[in-house]
């Protein structure tokens, strides 16, 4: 009698951990439209502040030289008062205006959201140093808050809308790469920010808003 073998040819090898880790390294992400447009105007609110900013400290530093006395159309009293702050020693940290970092990195913020508008997909790396970028973003807007409530004593309206630009586009990033695996999170955090990822931002901004009134509530209610 000849006996016949059966092979189960359906059956597929199993991946290991490190085949697994480089099949997720390797694969590509788009983003939805929603994101892609928050990117655009979170991205064009940064370069408005920054260019507004910019250009008040190129006036700043003319009238400077000339003897002259100019005042950003920003400061409305002795708490707003943009010049103030443009004039400080944390308005160029990195030996240069700061509103001119901003005017690069708010850039690459329009050109990410310009391209997933466009269908493009972007590798894991590219969503974690995107992501790294936003961190470093927000980290510098909480150390220039602290400068500004209780270092310089004064607010920039400018400021503050790079502020909140910066951190809806951290939280928003931050929730893609949990959500598509990228950073490494456990199951309910992916959930929560599948569902409630805006709870985020709002609680981050109104901590500030809190900080705001509360160091100058004498001022507010008088």
């Amino acid at each position: 009698m000849s006996k016949t073998t059966v092979k189960d040819v359906a059956m597929e090898p199993e991946h290991s951990p490190a085949q697994a880790r480089t099949a997720g390294a390797r694969r590509t992400e788009g983003g939805s439209r929603a994101f892609a447009l928050l990117l655009l105007i979170t991205g064009a609110a940064g370069v408005l502040a920054a260019w507004v900013i910019t250009l008040d400290k190129f006036k700043l530093l003319e009238a400077k030289v000339k003897g002259e006395t100019f005042t950003p159309g920003c400061s409305l009293n002795p708490v707003v008062s943009c010049g103030s702050v443009m004039e400080s020693d944390q308005a160029s940290v990195f030996g240069f205006p700061n509103p001119m970092l901003g005017l690069v990195t708010y850039g690459i913020v329009i050109c990410v959201g310009m391209s997933l508008l466009a269908g493009a997909r972007f590798p894991r790396w590219y969503w974690l140093t995107f992501n790294a970028g936003t961190l470093f973003g927000v980290v510098f807007c909480a150390w220039l808050t602290f400068q500004s409530l209780y270092r310089i004593n004064a607010l920039c309206l400018w400021c503050c809308l790079a502020w909140v630009a910066t951190i809806l586009m951290f939280w928003y990033v931050t929730s893609f790469n949990v959500r598509k695996g990228f950073l490494p999170a456990p199951g309910w955090l992916k959930g929560f920010f599948g569902e409630f990822t805006w709870v985020m931002p709002v609680l981050h901004i109104g901590i500030i808003g809190m900080l705001i009134l509360t160091r100058w509530w004498d001022f507010w209610t008088s």
